[in-house]
């Protein structure tokens, strides 16, 4: 009996040791928190100027695997890799970053390797363009909830809002101060003449904004000669410069080139009284966005403190 009871402890000792042996086995340990994790882990293309400030904007900058060649990003996502323009993606290029989520305007491009991407069971998202406060909220409630920001993306419309706000309250102080001013937005490019910009572009949606009037009443962009824009007066010449190595400039050293360029315009109301300035080239892609907003308000702080 007691042979009989030992062996029947020695037993029940195995098949414990066994069953504990099981638990703590490294496959005991479900990998399904990893794969949750894998599944739910974001690694995101963002293609337009306008769309990864957004992303930015709400704090999921640390998402980027790549973004196109019109965005900027911060020194700390300096690793974050550069692709071709929005409009002339590489299939090829994305895939290789084995991407999740590709995020672009309604202008990323072209179809076919959008195609490919989601045959490569890549999530393509394309948002609408923003040309009012309504899309734009609704384009940051869209990315909020693809790269699980929700309430990120509810702070960024109340400071969007908050924005656009005061830009309106300044817009109307503007105009119960008399005139508009005349505002000329001129494009300059590496290898090409300096362009004016007229009605429909993003440079005459942010004049527009600030309270100011474009004085360039065509559609689009034109090439117009010095005396051209003298005939004009301008109060203020805008500047954007566009170049395949962009360098730091300041605002003055642009406008010195410009003045070398084109000396008549020295005789203009805004070249005698040193009103020129410049608009980052990343406000005039991608509709009315962070940027854009920015520039047309720092527009319309320079016309009221011309106006006290």
């Amino acid at each position: 009996m007691l042979f009989q009871a030992t062996k029947i402890s020695l037993s029940k000792v195995v098949v414990i040791v066994s069953a504990l042996s099981a638990l703590l086995s490294p496959s005991a340990f479900s990998a399904e928190p990893d794969v949750e994790s894998t599944e739910s882990e974001i690694r995101l293309v963002s293609a337009g100027t306008g769309v990864t400030e957004l992303v930015l904007a709400l704090d999921a900058g640390n998402e980027l695997v790549a973004i196109d060649s019109t965005s900027y990003v911060p020194e700390g996502l300096a690793h974050v890799a550069k692709l071709g323009y929005h409009r002339m993606l590489s299939a090829e290029g994305i895939i290789a970053l084995s991407p999740t989520l590709v995020v672009g305007s309604d202008v990323m491009g072209p179809e076919t390797t959008l195609n490919v991407l989601k045959q490569a069971n890549i999530q393509v998202v394309q948002l609408p363009a923003t040309n009012d406060e309504p899309q734009l909220m609704s384009n940051v409630d869209t990315l909020g909830q693809l790269l699980n920001r929700p309430d990120n993306a509810i702070k960024l419309k109340q400071d969007l809002h908050q924005q656009l706000q005061s830009l309106a309250d300044k817009k109307q102080q503007i105009s119960d101060a008399g005139a508009q001013p005349k505002i000329l937005f001129m494009l300059l490019q590496e290898g090409r003449g300096a362009r004016v910009g007229g009605k429909g572009t993003a440079a005459d949606t942010i004049i527009a904004l600030s309270g100011a009037h474009n004085i360039a009443e065509f559609d689009g962009y034109k090439s117009m000669s010095q005396e051209g824009i003298l005939s004009l007066q301008p109060d203020i010449i805008l500047l954007s410069k566009r170049s395949d190595n962009p360098t730091e400039q300041t605002n003055a050293h642009i406008a010195q080139e410009l003045m070398k360029e084109m000396p008549l315009l020295a005789h203009t109301p805004a070249g005698k009284n040193g009103h020129i300035q410049t608009l980052a080239p990343q406000a005039l892609l991608g509709g009315l966005g962070i940027s854009a907003i920015s520039a047309a308000d720092m527009l319309a702080s320079t016309l009221l403190k011309q106006n006290q």
